[in-house]
């Protein structure tokens, strides 16, 4: 409806490798901004948010890279969910459970909240989730939010007026797009302006298997938009906002340099994914669990079982996906070779920080990386949660 663990350990690089199973392609064929590294990101007058090629890049990176932590950018923080970086420096970012938005310095570690976001209903999974800035955030700072009310899942824009006093500087929400289903479990949350200026909303199921095959069902989905909410121009089912469908829970959301769409998203008992997305396609979901060999599906790229990944955030750097890790408290390094993993996904920082939410690329070898320990299922440590600094290969 359109309106609308352990205790935390010193810098270090860690160069593990795991070994599992994961896919060299996917079913269906070849056929933007969650995370893009800026060093190399297409410019956003480019058309198209996914590329019809899948063509390699110039260069695949090798099966082994390496992850260096180089500093705690902030601590304290309360069940961490979005984070946005600002262009004219420091990050936002949002808390699930209380329904605020913060300011973090990321030279100093200050943080001011920006305020409150007015109905916002936090239970279970659901909360004030992902955050996204306008494209056109110089000229309007507007900051988009995927929140949960008392009756659905919404994605609203808010004016945010660093002039104001601390905890008055968000305007009223004005809600683009409502009407996503609500629960306990499964509410998706993850948003992203591609690389096309348009809003890219991945949703969950919650728990109601049947939505992620109902097209005329915002659940189950990834969601293409304008930034005032309306059907994306282009989209593969007419006027609808749906872009992809079949999905469980859609957690993450990354652009590669060729503008190929990446999603991470939930599994239920077997197997976690990472899907390259496709305008039109079918993931699979109930079907369908990881690689079905079904053509009627979209395989995934690659799979995890449920205790090694549990995925969230994603984000694109050095040729690779970076994969936050919740249940599976690590970071995953996916090398790609256009539309294939180039070769066997690598873990890093295992149990090191605990649960892992969020990740976004911070320019050339540079990734923001947000812990999860306070969000009812960690192990909080003194100074969780935290905001890290990583450089990566």
């Amino acid at each position: 409806m359109i309106v609308q663990r352990q205790a935390v350990r010193p810098a270090l690089t860690v160069a593990a490798c795991a070994a599992l199973l994961f896919t060299a392609g996917c079913s269906s064929g070849a056929d933007g901004r969650a995370s893009r590294d800026p060093s190399s990101a297409p410019s956003r007058s480019e058309a198209g948010a996914s590329a019809t090629s899948s063509k390699p890049s110039d260069v695949v990176p090798p099966a082994k890279g390496s992850v260096t932590v180089g500093r705690t950018v902030a601590d304290g923080l309360k069940s961490p969910w979005g984070l946005a970086s600002l262009p004219e420096g420091g990050l936002l970012v949002s808390s699930r459970d209380e329904g605020t938005i913060t300011r973090v310095d990321t030279a100093t570690g200050k943080k001011t909240e920006l305020g409150a976001v007015p109905g916002v209903a936090p239970a279970g999974e659901g909360g004030l989730l992902g955050l996204a800035l306008s494209p056109s955030y110089a000229s309007d700072h507007m900051v988009y939010a995927y929140f949960t009310t008392e009756s659905d899942n919404r994605v609203a824009r808010m004016l945010y007026d660093e002039k104001k006093p601390a905890g008055e500087q968000l305007g009223a929400p004005d809600t683009v797009f409502k009407g996503i289903p609500k629960g306990t479990n499964h509410n998706g949350g993850r948003i992203a302006f591609g690389p096309d200026d348009l809003l890219y909303v991945g949703t969950g199921e919650t728990y109601r298997t049947q939505y992620a095959q109902d097209k005329k069902s915002p659940g189950g989905k990834i969601l293409r938009l304008t930034p005032e909410g309306e059907p994306a121009p282009g989209n593969p089912f007419g006027n609808s906002p749906v872009y992809s469908y079949g999905h469980r829970n859609v957690q993450g959301l990354a652009w590669d340099t060729d503008k190929r769409l990446w999603a991470s998203e939930f599994g239920q008992d077997t197997w976690d994914e990472l899907n390259n997305i496709v305008a039109g396609d079918n993931y699979g979901w109930p079907d369908a669990e990881g690689k079905s060999g079904d053509s009627g599906y979209h395989d995934p790229v690659a799979q995890w079982h449920t205790a090694d990944a549990s995925p969230s955030g994603i984000a694109y750097a050095k040729g690779s996906i970076w994969m936050a890790g919740l249940r599976g408290e690590r970071l995953w390094r996916i090398p790609l070779d256009g539309t294939k993993a180039a070769h066997e996904p690598q873990e890093f920082l295992k149990g090191r920080y605990g649960r892992l939410r969020t990740v976004v690329a911070a320019g050339g070898d540079k990734l923001w990386l947000v812990t999860s320990e306070t969000d009812t299922r960690g192990t909080p440590s003194k100074g969780d949660d935290r905001i890290l600094e990583l450089k990566v290969s």
